[in-house]
């Protein structure tokens, strides 16, 4: 067994989206460390370059701007990917939004947005780039992370019915896919983030002190801990890990105690 090797990513190439900030972007840091050739999307397109532009220091990135909320979406991406590459050996499906508001109020714009991109994107853009997978994984097994939350296992007090439902629903839908791609030669797997600093979680960005006296492990999360769950489940090391979702939380989700 050759520990180097075990976790390394040379030579392989990932997409990620929703990389230009945030927990994409943490994972794309950790990526190119660890040697993978990165490609990012965002819907904004100037956010997205400068944020390749500066990934780039550390190995090769590419933007791809592109809004994958619609599957004309996904195809594009998948079209654009395809002029640089011919195989992709890791799909990180982290692009999300979220929506809060009253019972009574919430509206089906909220739900429509957040559900379409949270949940009918990985999907539909897994399967627009099924052929590059399919390919890359005729010489080792194929990676898909779907980034689920947290609040698809359990509940906090926002209002945010669309969110969790997503989140529950990619978790389950992780299930799925594994199911069948692992013919392929593909793993797919998920991770379940808590607390990290971010512009969709402010509240760990901006109250992070408070917020880890309720966290077993006193500390909201840091770009280390997100990205090398993703660099085990991208690397040899997760080869074998199938359908599951890796909570990363501090302890929030199976370590707090009953109050």
């Amino acid at each position: 067994m050759n520990g180097g090797d075990l976790f390394s990513l040379q030579g392989r190439t990932a997409l990620i989206t929703g990389g230009s900030r945030g927990i994409g972007r943490m994972i794309a840091e950790g990526f190119l460390a660890h040697g993978a050739r990165v490609y990012i999307t965002a819907r904004k397109a100037q956010a997205c370059n400068l944020a390749a532009q500066e990934l780039a220091s550390a190995g090769r990135c590419v933007s791809l701007p592109h809004d994958v909320s619609t599957v004309a979406g996904c195809r594009a991406v998948a079209d654009a990917y395809g002029r640089h590459e011919s195989t992709l050996d890791i799909l990180v499906n982290n692009a999300g939004a979220a929506w809060g508001e009253d019972f009574d109020a919430f509206p089906e714009g909220g739900w429509d947005k957040v559900v379409d991109l949270n949940l009918k994107t990985p999907f539909f853009l897994t399967k627009a780039l099924a052929q590059p997978m399919r390919a890359a994984a005729q010489a080792r097994v194929g990676k898909i992370i779907n980034i689920a939350s947290t609040d698809g296992i359990g509940l906090n007090p926002q209002e945010n019915y669309s969110y969790v439902a997503s989140k529950a629903g990619l978790i389950h839908l992780t299930r799925r896919m594994a199911m069948r791609l692992a013919q392929d030669n593909i793993a797919v797997a998920a991770i379940a983030p808590g607390a990290f600093p971010s512009e969709m979680n402010r509240n760990a960005r901006d109250h992070g002190e408070a917020l880890s006296e309720h966290i077993p492990a006193r500390r909201i999360g840091t770009p280390d801990d997100i990205a090398g769950a993703a660099i085990f489940l991208a690397s040899r090391a997760g080869d074998y890990v199938m359908g599951a979702t890796l909570v990363v939380d501090g302890g929030v989700t199976h370590a707090r105690p009953y109050r």
